[in-house]
């Protein structure tokens, strides 16, 4: 009996421990999902530098302060340094003092979220629409008029003036 309860438990925590797997994985899934513009994995690598190939394809981060598009105030659009879809007005940029380039709301349509869980806590993903690619995330401490943050890597944007 006390054999059976023993492998009961096991079975359980196992499944729980499954159970948590899944849901956490599924908290990333949309930014896995099919997108309308996709490479292999090979040509990703061919089009991106290392680092912009590691925030975006694989969800990494670059060290604050070190983009220069922290210091881009002309007028223009930052697009997605992926596909180039356009993805912020300079209009909504602003100075967050965090070290990326940060903005108040995306173009309609341009970006997507997805629940991260990869610190240990929950946070908002903000991925390209187009091409799934990793820009950062999004905050409920940002400016009027929409109280958010898009907190994203300049490495994951490309700026055209105009």
């Amino acid at each position: 009996m006390i054999a059976l309860m023993d492998r009961r438990r096991f079975l359980g925590i196992g499944g729980c421990a499954a159970a948590i797997l899944v849901l956490w994985r599924s908290g990333l899934g949309e930014a896995d999902a099919a997108y309308p513009y996709t490479l292999s994995d090979a040509d990703w690598r061919k089009r991106l530098s290392p680092l912009a190939y590691q925030v975006l394809r694989r969800r990494s981060t670059e060290y604050p302060f070190t983009s220069p598009l922290n210091k881009e105030h002309r007028r223009g659009t930052f697009a997605c340094a992926g596909c180039a879809q356009p993805l912020f007005d300079s209009k909504t940029k602003f100075d967050s003092g965090t070290g990326w380039p940060s903005f108040w709301a995306p173009l309609p349509g341009a970006v997507g979220t997805s629940r991260d869980l990869e610190l240990g806590y929950p946070r908002t993903e903000v991925h390209c629409s187009r091409c799934g690619g990793h820009l950062g995330h999004v905050f409920d401490d940002g400016p009027k008029p929409t109280g958010k943050r898009y907190c994203m890597n300049g490495v994951a944007l490309a700026f055209a003036p105009g």
